[in-house]
């Protein structure tokens, strides 16, 4: 499932490639018909995202809600367009790009009400512009009423929104926090560190397009830019492997019904 600089970086992009124009808009598969009828040929005039959601805002008042889930994906195309596959729920073609989505969760047009409930039911967004001071408070209130470990705390989206399976990991190990950690015995100062390092790798996934935490100067890279594929994480599927740090064995297990990976030494507060 995408995470969230991913989302991010969908809105920041179909906004620049799509917003201001009147589109054409088409469901190729049939289950978004009726929807797609009512958006063609109307402006797009904003792109939200939230934690693993993204608003279209469309003159007229229309309000577009997509997410992903674990096998949407989005495709644009520009100077040779090919036909949608049989599985396009939504088509959106501009001036010079055309974007197809398939396989998504939602692709509904909601109202107020409905994006309001949406919206309360996250918590809150490390990407979102002026979160900082008031989302480290909420994320230390979520967690403070949790017992479940904080390797599954981080999963939940009304925690913290957009954090997935990678980045539960690679903030975990980068923290130095044990994933098995009570949430509400995660101390204050822990929380800011996860909260701070949360927001900073999200950003900097948004902008690169792609997840790479780990510091190049630790595998002998000049540059992020220089990292290999398998150079670019922690310990996310990295079991067995070398710590890039002590060298220890990566361990894994299963939390929140998904994998997580950790280093048994640099993240030695287990209970």
């Amino acid at each position: 499932m995408p995470e969230g600089h991913t989302i991010h970086r969908y809105a920041r992009r179909h906004l620049e490639t799509l917003g201001g124009q009147r589109l054409a808009v088409s469901s190729p598969q049939g289950r978004f018909a009726d929807g797609a009828a009512r958006l063609d040929g109307r402006r797009l005039e904003e792109v939200d995202a939230v934690g693993k959601h993204l608003f279209y805002r469309w003159e007229g008042d229309e309000t577009l809600h997509v997410h992903l889930g674990l096998f949407g994906r989005f495709r644009t195309h520009r100077a040779t367009v090919p036909e949608p596959s049989d599985g396009t729920r939504l088509a959106m073609v501009g001036d010079e790009a055309t974007v197809y989505l398939s396989g998504p969760t939602a692709c509904e047009l909601i109202g107020p009400d409905e994006e309001v409930t949406i919206r309360e039911r996250l918590g809150p967004d490390p990407l979102a512009a002026g979160v900082n001071g008031d989302g480290l408070a909420q994320v230390r209130h979520n967690l403070s009423r949790r017992r479940i470990p904080i390797g599954a705390a981080l999963l939940n989206q009304s925690v913290v929104a957009g954090v997935g399976n990678v980045y539960r990991a690679e903030v975990l190990f980068l923290a130095g926090i044990h994933p098995a950690t009570p949430a509400n015995e995660v101390t204050p100062d822990e929380v800011r560190t996860i909260w701070e390092l949360t927001r900073q790798q999200l950003r900097r996934g948004e902008r690169a397009g792609r997840i790479v935490t780990v510091d190049p100067h630790e595998v002998g890279a000049r540059s992020r830019r220089d990292l290999s594929r398998d150079e670019r994480l922690y310990v996310y599927k990295r079991s067995g492997e070398p710590c890039r740090r002590c060298g220890m064995a990566i361990a894994a297990g299963e939390m929140a019904n998904r994998t997580i990976w950790w280093c048994p030494s640099c993240q030695d507060g287990a209970n």
